[in-house]
């Protein structure tokens, strides 16, 4: 070999060796964004769960209150007013009956 195909052959292998620096540190923010974007992940779908939850929590206390309005005989929940009166009076009767036995 002669000195000229050395020196190509040394710059070659600088010119790599640069290269795979610039991979390898490349590589290892990569690692690092990841992981950062797993602990995203992970506080994201805690905040999910907290809101499902909430929104089951508001979902409870609607109905709840529907219930409520529907006994104190709202114009809008009149039928089911008188629905739930007829079924309050039947598990009366039914107890009262239970009770006779």
């Amino acid at each position: 070999m002669n000195i000229d195909s050395m020196s190509e052959i040394a710059e070659i292998v600088d010119t790599l060796e640069n290269r795979l620096g610039k991979v390898l540190t490349k590589l290892d923010d990569l690692g690092k964004n990841n992981e950062e974007l797993k602990e995203e992940l992970k506080r994201a779908v805690k905040v999910i769960a907290n809101q499902s939850e909430a929104f089951e929590d508001l979902k409870k206390q609607y109905d709840t209150l529907k219930i409520a309005n529907s006994l104190l005989g709202s114009d809008d929940n009149k039928r089911d007013t008188k629905l739930k009166i007829n079924s309050l009076i039947r598990e009366i009767d039914y107890c009262i009956a239970q009770l006779s036995d």
